[in-house]
């Protein structure tokens, strides 16, 4: 028996080594596992700044001498400079309109989810080394069961967001950012740019139980930046009603032009309802996306746009 076997791995070695050409198929292969593989640069990078984080709280002592701020706050300050650098030479990433933004406000963020929130952390960072000021973000539940999140959630603010305590960051005036439609339109969502918000009304309960104006934001080509496979929808549906766990595969990390177009403040109106804000805010989200979106997208355009790009930025301040 033990030759049979040996006779028919002989025979399937030399049929590898006379019609399969090893190298040949790696390289073929190479773009496939690169788009894959590079996702997980992105969750290096959210680990390196945990990184960071705990270095700079383990070393408080030393820094608080050298920069004359608590731990959190200097290292608030090299986790957006690292971000920041990342942006800028990955997607050569830009913001546009950012004097929208009130100074001396607080303001509710509402953006568009892309496949991975890359952008929101490039938003995020661009705004803190701006103006000092740290937006506060709603993330889905499922990150604070990830190994290393705690930290960087106490310090980067990133809390689970209830309607109350959205509501008392705003009133406390920290600027906060949401995206109604999260995770599932991080998974489910397309190169048409479809809001897949259902009807969910939390973030405009939060705006107008804190009286606050809601401004929002959107990034150029994020879903060609990364993207989470078509294929399977009706089994990633299922599996999600379920789990309630993002499991569709993602991949990307192509080096795509990015850039954030922040809105018109959209001022508090108390007369408005959950229901009338939400659908005003989605047609002012829309708008940005039709007006700067090309559809559907392209991630070879995308690429283009690093060196020709065909936005018609106005007098829009750029950073």
């Amino acid at each position: 028996m033990f030759s049979v076997f040996f006779d028919f791995w002989s025979y399937v070695d030399s049929m590898r080594v006379d019609y399969i050409d090893i190298d040949v198929t790696l390289w073929l292969l190479m773009p496939l596992l690169i788009t894959f593989l590079l996702p997980l640069v992105i969750v290096l990078l959210l680990y390196v700044t945990a990184l960071i984080l705990y270095i700079y709280r383990l070393h408080r002592h030393r820094l608080r001498n050298a920069y004359g701020t608590d731990w959190r706050n200097a290292s608030r300050n090299v986790v957006a400079a690292v971000w920041d650098a990342h942006g800028w030479i990955w997607h050569g990433y830009e913001v546009v309109g950012i004097e929208n933004i009130p100074p001396h406000q607080p303001v509710l963020f509402i953006y568009y989810h892309g496949a991975i929130p890359i952008d929101l952390y490039y938003f995020i960072s661009k705004v803190f080394l701006y103006n000092s000021k740290l937006i506060h973000t709603v993330g889905d539940r499922f990150l604070f069961k990830c190994p290393g999140w705690p930290i960087i959630s106490d310090v980067l603010k990133v809390i689970p967001g209830t309607i109350q305590t959205c509501s008392g960051i705003l009133k406390d005036g920290n600027n906060l950012a949401i995206s109604p439609g999260g995770v599932y339109e991080a998974q489910f969502g397309d190169s048409y740019y479809h809001l897949l918000w259902k009807k969910r009304l939390g973030f405009a309960k939060v705006a107008l139980d804190a009286k606050v104006p809601i401004i929002p934001i959107f990034t150029k080509n994020v879903r060609e930046a990364f993207r989470a496979v078509s294929w399977g929808r009706r089994f990633w549906l299922k599996l999600y009603a379920m789990t309630r766990f993002p499991l569709v595969p993602i991949y990307g990390g192509f080096p795509v032009k990015l850039k954030t177009f922040v809105g018109k403040p959209i001022p508090y109106d108390g007369s408005l309802s959950p229901e009338e804000l939400q659908v005003k805010v989605a047609a002012e989200l829309n708008d940005l996306i039709n007006e700067h979106q090309r559809k559907p997208g392209s991630i070879l355009r995308a690429l283009l746009e690093r060196f020709v790009d065909s936005d018609k930025s106005g007098s829009s301040k750029i950073l």
